[in-house]
């Protein structure tokens, strides 16, 4: 009788090893700040963190390590720790480098994009239309966020995306205040639309200049909302 000796790959999907207590508190240490529970300059206190999810403080500090180097706190000597305040001058920057970034994954996708995916991108454009059209702004940011998400995904390169996914959560510290307090809607719906446009055309300098474009304009709404410190 012929044996069958377990593959590599079937024993890595029966050994599945949990995550680390650091990861698991550095997600929701993440999941605080980027959903607004902890603001920016809000200390994060570990004492209690650490009594609330009954764990030592140890992991706690090395997910706060982790954090800094994320750019989404700041440790401070003899101080503690704080959720970084973000200043208009960094917004600035990052915002630069994200348009940057976004015109090279519009060149890549108009060069490739699928139906499947333009279906895709179509439907979530007109999900953002609804909320735009409600003035829900809370409704229509997560849905904004996952679209440009999308759109780094589909431009097939994986470390593109990963350097996006880490500027936009820095740049969250701002970005989310700044569009409670100041929102354009309409404008941002319509600016979709020509990135759509243009990667339905397959024309790689059209989908460069509209993501780019569109990415500047977030910029001096963002900038122009009055937020600051």
């Amino acid at each position: 009788m012929n044996r069958t000796s377990p593959t590599l790959r079937s024993l890595d999907i029966q050994i599945r090893r949990p995550p680390s207590l650091t990861s698991v508190i550095l997600e929701e240490l993440e999941r605080m700040i980027l959903s607004g529970e902890l603001s920016p300059g809000e200390p994060i206190n570990e004492k209690a963190l650490a009594e609330r999810m009954s764990v030592s403080r140890g992991p706690i500090r090395e997910a706060c390590r982790r954090l800094e180097q994320a750019g989404l706190v700041e440790i401070i000597v003899n101080r503690g720790v704080f959720v970084r305040k973000l200043s208009p001058e960094d917004a600035a920057e990052l915002c630069d480098i994200r348009a940057v970034l976004s015109g090279y994954a519009g060149r890549l996708l108009a060069k490739h994009v699928t139906a499947d995916q333009m279906t895709e991108l179509k439907e979530a454009i007109q999900n953002m239309e609804e909320r735009a059209e409600e003035g829900d702004v809370g409704g229509f940011y997560p849905l904004n966020a996952a679209f440009h998400d999308t759109l780094f995904e589909f431009a097939g390169n994986a470390r593109l995306a990963r350097m996006y996914a880490a500027l936009s959560k820095e740049l969250h510290l701002f970005r989310w205040r700044a569009l409670m307090i100041s929102a354009n809607l309409s404008k941002s719906v319509t600016e979709h639309r020509e990135i759509l446009a243009a990667l339905e055309a397959r024309d790689p300098k059209r989908a460069t200049e509209a993501m780019e474009t569109h990415a500047m304009s977030v910029k001096t709404r963002l900038l122009g909302s009055g937020l600051g410190d």
